[in-house]
């Protein structure tokens, strides 16, 4: 068969646009090598309805080894007593959550997008928002933190079937405690959405969802350093609210429930080359390097906030947690949306994003959100956070000026070409 040179001339061109510029968008990293070869391993041609043991498709006996590996790795990393590893992404691993445990119409309780929330926690263009009946709780206008006792308060009063924990642009650590005690009160299921810092929760870096949440969903990119992919984990395995039964006239479990919310609910067969790559993450998430990694990552999450705020930036909340800042742009009198494409000139990759309480329009925006997870795989340090933010300074403050935007540019394309991604990779 003929090769695809022009699909293969364009992997090149993107692996070269990888390995040139610096990578900021806080939802990016890179895998490793054999992460990548097992997704373009033959595993992407067997189809594997249903679970490892309970399949409807035969031949399934070496990927019902791959996945029931990747399920025990990752019920350790994260201390889980129950796991399913098949998502292809986070919004499915949500969708199958809320399918499982909700009705149409239920009333929904998430972080605000607009405040740094996710599409799937209730947006009105998304599913969640089209199904459920969405509630939004936000930061303060003054702090851009959440005040715990307000989102307490809140859930007492809306009487939510399901709150979300969680967000795609908040910097900060989350109260599953407060939250949980609330929920228990009326009698609501609490899911925490661990996507952007699930990395650093593995480690013990920030507070752990798994002793509180019912629920926990995530991605297996980002700060896990794996394939896109989603998750869904338990701390503890619970008998359905609701009493629902099995065709035998068992209680039917909360992990029952889940399994047939990702299959037959949101999915067809699994993604056995992606599961794959999830299991060898998982298993290189396990090991010391990447406890010194995630470490890293928050060290240099933390050294850029303060070089960003010694530039004159405004840093929503004055600080980070976690591996990953969001930026309002008004003092400096420049949108997201210019940002994002200036900085692109210079190969600096970022993304617009709302700020709270933003007088632009989600297209526009007033902010970037950036993040170090992808940088810090690199190999850069905190050392090197000051030098990251003076070229996206110098490349904004003259965001009409070419010239000076092509010198920054080459000077990060010499810079980055001592940290080379892909070592032993051909792909």
């Amino acid at each position: 068969m003929k090769r695809d040179e022009k699909i293969f001339e364009l992997i090149q061109k993107e692996r070269v646009r990888q390995e040139s510029g610096i990578e900021l968008i806080a939802s990016e990293n890179f895998t490793s090598p054999q992460v990548m070869e097992a997704m373009g391993s033959v595993l992407t041609n067997k189809y594997a309805e249903g679970l490892p043991g309970k399949r409807y498709y035969g031949g399934c006996e070496v990927v019902d080894v791959v996945e029931t590996l990747a399920i025990e790795r990752v019920k350790e990393l994260f201390g889980a007593s129950w796991a399913n590893v098949q998502p292809h992404s986070g919004a499915q691993a949500n969708a199958a959550v809320m399918l499982a445990v909700l009705k149409p119409g239920d009333k929904i309780l998430g972080f605000d997008l607009s405040h740094g929330g996710h599409l799937t926690h209730g947006s009105t263009v998304n599913f969640s928002g089209k199904l459920y009946e969405p509630t939004f709780y936000g930061v303060e206008k003054e702090t851009g933190l959440i005040d715990w006792n307000k989102v307490v308060d809140q859930i007492r009063s809306e009487k939510p079937k399901l709150v979300i924990a969680g967000a795609s642009a908040y910097s900060r650590d989350w109260n599953y405690e407060a939250m949980r005690g609330a929920c228990d009160e009326v009698g609501a299921l609490l899911m925490a959405d661990i996507s952007h810092p699930s990395g650093l929760i593995a480690k013990g870096l920030l507070n752990d969802p798994l002793k509180h949440c019912h629920i926990v969903t995530s991605t297996t990119h980002k700060t896990l350093r794996g394939p896109r992919g989603g998750v869904i984990m338990m701390g503890e395995d619970f008998e359905n609210p609701w009493g629902l039964k099995t065709p035998k006239g068992k209680t039917r479990m909360m992990s029952s429930l889940l399994d047939s919310g990702v299959f037959p609910g949101t999915q067809g067969g699994p993604l056995e080359h992606v599961i794959a790559g999830k299991a060898i993450a998982f298993g290189e998430c396990l090991t010391d390097e990447y406890g010194a990694y995630v470490q890293q990552v928050r060290a240099n999450a933390q050294a850029m906030n303060k070089a960003f705020i010694d530039k004159g930036y405004d840093v929503i909340s004055g600080g980070t947690d976690n591996h990953l800042m969001l930026i309002d742009l008004r003092s400096k009198n420049i949108s997201g949306k210019l940002a994002e494409n200036t900085l692109i000139k210079a190969d600096i990759t970022i993304n617009k994003n709302m700020v709270p309480f933003d007088d632009k329009s989600p297209f526009v925006t007033s902010g970037i959100r950036v993040g170090t997870a992808a940088v810090t795989t690199r190999g850069l340090v905190e050392a090197d956070m000051p030098r990251i933010v003076e070229f996206i300074d110098r490349t904004l403050m003259n965001h009409e000026n070419d010239n000076e935007i092509a010198v920054v540019r080459e000077e990060i394309n010499a810079w980055m070409n001592q940290f080379p991604l892909f070592k032993g990779y051909e792909g």
